[in-house]
């Protein structure tokens, strides 16, 4: 008898999705004149491609 893995389950839904980058776009203001503002806006963008 042999078992197949178990499938893997995804841990976001597509609305999650949608959720994390509006939450992501309003950091971005906050913090335009930080360095870091362009890492986060990087991660909106792959945040769009996602959900």
């Amino acid at each position: 008898m042999t078992t197949e893995p178990q499938r893997s389950r995804a841990v976001f839904s597509t609305e999650d999705f949608g959720l994390m980058k509006e939450a992501v776009a309003n950091y971005v203001k906050q913090i335009a004149d930080d360095p870091r503002s362009s890492k986060f806006s990087n991660l909106y963008h792959r945040l769009g491609r996602l959900g």
